[in-house]
């Protein structure tokens, strides 16, 4: 993730921090949207949006794999202002210590919510927490069973820090591994190879893995996704410092989005079942995902880079609050929408005050968590320092 600063310095990308901005702003409304359509979710509204599916599609291939793109740029910009060390204790204490603290404070409320809803279960939220929810067993079996303790939606946190230690462990070993391989994929991609090369690498993914891997966010033998998350991370930080590449991403952005829209056309009507299988062969669809999935994050880079590079306070504050809001946001989602079931009320006005619900609870929260010193670690925010002049300073990440 980012490294909020109070101000821009040289390095830093503010066209990838509005993309991180919106990418985990389109990420709350998708876990509201999850509430209406027929996938799978902690618990569900009594509407069903079915037109929601389509346009929750168009995010869904893409919206994660940017984060973890952009968060490997972040991660090279920071290793070149630290030892390789302290990277790896900074980004330990800046991830999981709030992984910690969501899965026993912020987490639980999803999951005794989701039992009372599908099994029922009779007792109180402190009789659950007490005696079921740090059982560290799977004593809840809606479909799928759920294993508590949890991380939920946390899993982001999980991955994003076991990536990054694995890159520590391999830059121990080779120092120069980001500059020399960064260098020589940036010639590999250079020029119509960069929307080339990666297509086939998602697509190979999404062909191969995951039909045999499906998604769990589990951790242990989530192997599509691994490959998927871990390959995005990587070309970030890879790639962070190579101007050339950024440069075409800017330059392509216009066909990129073209040849992403053509690849999500394919992959939709296959979805939906306008396209007949045997005219469309399944390894087809798939490769289409795939493409559709690196072209749209190439769309999304480039027209980030050529317009969002504007700073301001609203771009400082937004990057600064941005992880305390992911942290809270599916909880407010659910407790909110549990809240509203029975009151009788249109799909319309019920999502309206879920959505508006869970803003003012992660704003306020972001309020009350960045003025209260011990706080602010639990919830991804850098710890800050009192000079003995009593100016505050901060800690950096």
């Amino acid at each position: 993730m980012s490294t909020p600063q109070q101000a821009s310095s040289p390095e830093r990308r503010i066209d990838l921090d509005w993309v991180r901005i919106l990418a985990f702003g389109l990420l709350i409304f998708y876990h509201v949207g999850m509430l209406y359509v027929s996938w799978g979710f902690h618990i569900k509204s009594a509407h069903r949006l079915t037109w929601l599916e389509p346009a929750m599609l168009v995010l869904n291939p893409w919206r994660l794999s940017l984060l973890f793109l952009v968060s490997g740029v972040a991660s090279r910009f920071m290793l070149g202002k630290f030892r390789l060390g302290a990277f790896a204790r900074a980004r330990s204490v800046r991830l999981l210590i709030p992984l910690i603290f969501g899965m026993l404070v912020i987490v639980p409320p999803q999951s005794y919510l989701q039992i009372v809803e599908a099994l029922g279960y009779p007792a109180g939220f402190a009789d659950y927490y007490l005696h079921h929810y740090l059982a560290f067993s799977a004593q809840f079996c809606p479909n799928p069973c759920i294993a508590q303790p949890t991380w939920n939606h946390l899993w982001f946190v999980v991955y994003l820090w076991v990536y990054t230690m694995a890159l520590a462990g391999v830059l121990l070993l080779w120092p120069a591994a980001a500059d020399w391989i960064g260098a020589r994929l940036a010639a590999v991609l250079a020029g119509p190879w960069l929307l080339a090369v990666p297509c086939f690498l998602f697509a190979a993914w999404r062909l191969f893995l995951a039909p045999i891997f499906p998604s769990t966010h589990a951790l242990f033998g989530d192997w599509y996704n691994h490959a998927d998350y871990a390959s995005a991370f990587l070309i970030g930080f890879l790639l962070a410092r190579e101007d050339g590449f950024w440069r075409d991403v800017e330059r392509q952005r216009w066909v990129a989005l073209m040849i992403a829209a053509a690849c999500f056309a394919i992959f939709v009507l296959v979805y939906a079942g306008l396209l007949a299988p045997s005219s469309v062969p399944k390894w087809f669809a798939s490769s289409a995902y795939g493409c559709y999935q690196w072209l749209a994050m190439v769309a999304m880079l480039g027209f980030a880079r050529r317009h969002f590079r504007a700073d301001g306070p609203v771009r400082r504050y937004l990057t600064d609050a941005i992880f305390p809001y992911y942290i809270v946001h599916q909880t407010a989602i659910i407790v909110i929408a549990h809240a509203l079931q029975g009151v009788d009320l249109s799909a319309g006005s019920e999502a309206a005050i879920v959505i508006s619900g869970t803003a003012l609870t992660c704003a306020a929260t972001y309020e009350i968590v960045r003025r209260i010193g011990w706080l602010r670690p639990l919830f991804g925010l850098r710890i800050q320092l009192r000079s003995p002049a009593g100016i505050a300073q901060q800690q950096p990440a």
